[in-house]
Formats: structure tokens, sequence, C-alpha cells
């Protein structure tokens, strides 16, 4: 069975539904607003599939079903729903992922009294990622990528009453908008250039042949190509959503959120939107690479922000102590590698990377999330330990969780998706540094998720939370181990042996590459070495000789104070931002301010007091000479009028006799004048 386009808005409009009913919903109705939720996610589940299903039918085909949205004069504003196999393995992605997700929130959030406010956030930001996700028209997907950023702003401030959840929303909120300002002027440019923003159209779609000409063939005064210009607009919103280094830092205070919204943020819908933008958009991001003479190429950019992202992420990771923002950091990192997949010419990497790492991260937030409901919302790792006998089934799922981010071979799927990435980055002729960065990366991410397991399960109990902890009900451990298998299953869909899943999204037969990865397999022998030290050293550091007390330094902080102090601080990122941005913008504020309170407000109430000065100036002269020349006139007027009136006595003899004196003085005159 298949799902046509024209049906696709049934996918995003069920969760949309489900989160009216939780705003509708008082808080006595708690299981009507998880029940609709939950329900809706299955059935778009459901709906994804058989989409899915459809799309793999014709995998090198866009199925597209555009519409009017309202008329502009002779013209009309279209927008449009797209089926390929892209789309539908992303909702089919999210739908999963998001479902377990859902199902996970119901233990884990039953004691908090929103809980049906909670459900209903949860839908909104899965129905606002899904309708990005079938979009045709980048406004359509704008008006999406939008509605993503206020239900993370909500889900994010959920516990608005601590100050630090509240600032965590709003940091995110106004970070993601500084990209998706940028994302914002490539639109409208590209409407601009091209009349259009449907990506498919028959030939006439901004991502079709026609319209990607032209848009190589138009320049600027620099030499840069209106198309390369434009796509680094689009990259702009792309890095705000994906946390891509310089815009990072929103996505490590994004764990102020229950830990089922960090999931959702990490794993399924938020930052994935911006990998996925970048490969939706990759045939306008990547029209500038038959430009020899262009002076960069965006995929050239977006290739080296991935590798330092990437980079930047592994090595803060190694310095926090916080279970999510250990997971946060490797999050910015592994996005990274999805950008630097991007980069350097393999969007399939890319998504395959995507699928796999939001099985095992969202295995690993809903494995933190155990940790931390069965200790009481102990987050530090330093004060866990001790919990590998007491919470079983959390820590052999954890553990894959941590072996397939680790990239340990072969069984799990993190190691097929990053040699996938890794062998794009040595194919590149352009630079070999991002191929270092990404190396550099997987040492040091087996070397940051052994700690982590070693601190938090290996050794003893550091504190009563730990001591008292115990393995959670069903309803959480039961999606844990659904998202274990798949973090397992999915790494075998897209194998050099049989890249079934990359054949199938780019549209192209099947051909088996396992000749071409023995031929580079020195890499690959490298990328194993690099995986295996990591662990070792990890293991060689935190767990041979695990630690007693929470007050017990860290080996790291032993070996070099320095570095881990600013492993520890971010590398110093927030402060620095703080101490330029944050000052120039409360420097602009207050400029602004005194501009609008004594130079504006100056000029503005001078302005009113010369008003009234005038208005007092023209009343007086009004008063003693307009109207005291204009009242003497009256008055002569009124007197002459009065005394005229007294000759009116309206007695008809008396003006018979006026009539006949004048009589008699006229035929005198008469007389007289004839006598002459």
């Amino acid at each position: 069975m298949t799902l046509p386009v024209q049906y696709l808005w049934l996918i995003p409009a069920l969760p949309l539904l489900a989160a009216g009913i939780g705003a509708l919903t008082p808080r006595n109705g708690r299981n009507l607003a998880a029940g609709s939720a939950i329900l809706a996610m299955a059935v778009a589940f459901v709906l994804s599939c058989f989409a899915l299903n459809g799309a793999l039918q014709a995998p090198a085909t866009h199925a597209v079903y555009n519409f009017a949205w309202f008329d502009l004069g002779h013209d009309a504003l279209r927008l449009g729903l797209l089926l390929d196999p892209l789309t539908a393995f992303m909702c089919v992605m999210v739908t999963f992922v998001g479902l377990l997700i859902f199902i996970f929130s119901l233990d884990y959030m039953k004691e908090d009294p929103n809980y049906s406010r909670f459900f209903c956030f949860m839908s909104l930001f899965a129905a606002a990622m899904l309708g990005l996700l079938v979009a045709n028209s980048l406004l359509l997907l704008f008006i999406c990528w939008e509605l993503v950023g206020l239900a993370s702003y909500l889900l994010i401030g959920f516990w608005f009453h601590k100050p630090s959840a509240a600032a965590a929303a709003k940091k995110a909120f106004i970070t993601t908008r500084i990209g998706d300002l940028g994302l914002l002027l490539g639109m409208l440019w590209l409407y601009d250039s091209s009349g259009s923003l449907l990506f498919y159209d028959g030939g006439h779609g901004v991502l079709e042949a026609a319209n990607l000409a032209s848009l190589t063939g138009q320049t600027l005064s620099c030499g840069l190509a209106v198309s390369t210009a434009i796509g680094l607009l689009i990259f702009c919103g792309a890095a705000g959503k994906s946390g891509q280094f310089p815009l990072h830092v929103w996505l490590p205070d994004a764990m102020e959120g229950p830990t089922p919204v960090s999931a959702l943020i990490h794993a399924a819908t938020m930052v994935a939107a911006g990998v996925f933008l970048v490969a939706r958009a990759y045939p306008l991001m990547s029209a500038d690479t038959l430009i020899a003479t262009a002076p960069v190429h965006a995929l050239t950019v977006v290739a080296f922000i991935g590798a330092l992202t990437a980079l930047l992420g592994a090595l803060i990771a190694c310095g926090q102590t916080d279970i999510k923002r250990v997971l946060a950091f490797s999050t910015v990192s592994q996005l990274g590698y999805m950008m630097l997949a991007l980069g350097v010419g393999s969007w399939t990497a890319a998504i395959f990377h995507l699928l796999t790492h939001a099985f095992f991260k969202a295995l690993l937030f809903l494995g933190a999330g155990s940790v931390i409901h069965a200790a009481h919302h102990e987050q530090d790792i330093r004060s866990l330990g001790g919990l590998r006998p007491r919470m079983k089934i959390t820590f052999a799922t954890f553990a894959i969780g941590m072996m397939a981010l680790s990239g340990v071979p072969f069984l799990f799927s993190g190691f097929w998706s990053k040699e996938a990435i890794l062998h794009a980055a040595h194919e590149w002729n352009v630079s070999p540094l991002p191929l270092y960065a990404g190396l550099t990366a997987v040492v040091l991410t087996a070397f940051y998720m052994t700690r982590l397991v070693a601190e938090t399960f290996f050794g003893q109990a550091r504190s009563p939370a730990a001591e008292h902890a115990h393995e959670n009900h069903a309803v959480m451990t039961g999606p844990l181990v659904l998202l274990a298998v798949g973090a397992v299953l999915l790494g075998f869909l897209g194998t050099p042996a049989c890249p079934w899943l990359q054949a199938r999204l780019s549209g192209t037969e099947l051909h088996s590459s396992m000749s071409q990865l023995f031929a580079s397999g020195g890499l690959l022998l490298l990328s194993i070495g690099l995986v295996g030290a990591g662990l070792v050293t990890g293991w060689w550091l935190y767990g041979r000789k695990l630690r007693q007390t929470a007050e017990h330094r860290d080996p790291l902080a032993v070996a070099s104070p320095a570095v881990m102090a600013a492993l520890a601080s971010r590398l110093g990122f927030d402060e620095l931002y703080a101490a330029t941005v944050g000052r120039l913008n409360s420097l602009t504020a207050a400029l602004a301010n005194g501009l609008d309170r004594w130079v504006i407000g100056g000029l503005v109430n001078f302005l009113g007091q010369f008003g009234v000065f005038s208005g007092t100036l023209s009343r007086e002269t009004a008063e003693s000479t307009l109207n005291h020349g204009f009242d003497q006139v009256s008055a002569s007027i009124r007197g002459s009028g009065q005394r005229y009136s007294r000759a009116q006595t309206g007695e008809a003899h008396g003006y018979l006799r006026v009539i006949a004196m004048a009589f008699i003085v006229l035929v005198l005159l008469l007389v007289l004048g004839g006598s002459r």
C-alpha cells in the first residue's frame, strides 16, 4: 500500500491535531492528552511507511503536488508537497523515534503537574518537523522551520520556574534566529532571482536545471555566483538549527528541558532540520562546483565549518561532568560530521549518519533520562557510579548506544555511517584538513564515551541517590531496547557490501563498493585503530582505577588542570560572546536608548514646546489685533443696522409722507434744472 503525494499533509496534520487536543485539555485530562499524542504519532508512522513504500517504487523521481495558497492579481503564491526517498526515510525516522520518546515520557513525566501541556508542546514539535520534511516549497519549509523554533523555545523552557531553563530557552531562540535571518534573506534573494520558491515544478523549480543554470550564470562584483551567495545564506539557517560553529552555543544549554525533550531535539527533530535543509537544497548548494574560477564554493565552506564543529564538540565533551551535557556536545560533534559529509560531496553519507545517529543518540539520551529518573534527578557523573548491577537493562542498552556512537566495528551502525563520511572526506581533493579533523574526533569520541560509561555505571555508588537507584518500569526500558536494536541493525542498510540505503536515496542502481573499501583499507585500519586507542585510553584513565568519591579529582585535571578547566568552561565561547557580541549589543541598546530618550525625545519635546509657544503667540495676535478689528467693524455695522432699523416703523402713512416729500423734491429739482 502506498500514500499518494497529495495526502502527505496527513502526516504532520495528525500530531498537529493532537497538539490542539492537548491545548484544550484541562490538567486532569492527562490520559487524553498523552493518548492522543501517542496515537497520532503511531498513525503518522504507519502513513510514513506507506509513503516510503511508494517512494521506493520510483526512487529517482520526485512526486509533487503543488497548489495555490492565495492569489496575487493575475498570479498566485503556490505551495507544494514533495515525496521522494529523502522525505520518506526522514518521516519514518521522525515518527518512529518520536513515538518511542513519547512512550518513554509517559513514565518520566508522570509526576509533572503540567503533563498535558508537555504532550501538547511535544506534538507541536513533531508536527512542525514533519511539515518541514514534506514541503516542496521553501516558503512552506520556512513556516514549519519557525514553528520548530517556537516549539523548541516552549520545550527547553518547559520548567520556566527555573531561571536557568528560562535563560536557556531565550538563548536557543535568539541564537537560532540569527541563522534564520540568513535563511530568510536567501529565500527572498532566491525568489527575486528565479520568481519561484518551489523546489520542483515541472522544470521551473529552483532545484531544476533551468533555474540552476540561471543562478550560476549570474555573478556578483566580487566574482561570486548568485547560487553560491544564496547557498551560503541558506547554510546560515542550517548552521543555527544544527548547532554549527559559531552558532553552536545554544545546543548544550538546551539540556535544561526535560530529558525526553533533549532526546527529541538532539535525535529526531530540531538539529536534524539543518542537515536535511542542506541535503534538500544540495543541487543549489553544489551548482557552483563547475565554476573553476569561483573565489569560494558553498560546499567548501560547509565542509570546513563541519570539520571544525566536529573537532570542537568532541574536545569540549571530554571536560563535561553533566551526563546530558556530554551527550549534547557529542551531538554538536556528530552534526559536524554530517555537515562535513555534505561539504565534501556525499549527501547520502550525511543522511545515512543522520538516520543512524537518530537511533543511537535517542537511545543515549533516553538512557541518561532513565539514570536521572532512577537517581532522583542526579546528573553529575562524579556523583553516580555503581549503577551497572542496579540498572542492567539501562546499562546494556546504553553500552550499545555508546559503542554505536564511538564507531566500534563491525556490528554497530555508527561504524558504517562514520566510515562512509571519512572515506568521502578522504576522496575530497580540495583539502585534507576535514579528514584530519574527522579522524581526531574519532579518537576523542571513543575516549569521552568510555569516560562517561565508566564514571556512571562502574565502581561504587558515590551518592545516596546512586545507592538507591533501581531499574525503571518497562514503559521506559521498552523504548531503550527497541532503539538499541535499531542502533545495531540500521547500519547494515548502508554497508559497502550492500549500500542499499545510499542507492535508494540517490535513485541509482545498487552496486557493491566493498572492493573500494578494501582499496582504501589503510584509512579503515587507521580509523579502527583510533577507536581502539580512544577506548583503551578512556578505560586506562577512568575504568582501571575507579573514582572512590565524588570529590576525587579527575585524571585529566590532575594531568593538565589548565586544559581541563578550559574544556569544562566550553573553551570560553560563552564568555567570549558575552564580552564581544553581548557587550556590543548592550552598548548598542544603551546608545539606542540614549538616542531615543535624549535626541529624538528631546527633539519631540522641543517641537511640542515650540508648538505650544506658536499657539500662544497666534492666540494673542488673534485676540489683540484681528479679533479686535473685526469686533470694531462688526460693532459699526451693527450700529448702522440699528439706526436703519429705527426707520422701519411699519406705519404706512409715514412711508407715504416720505414718498410725497421725495416726489416734491424731485419735481423741484426737475423744474429748476429745466429753467436753466
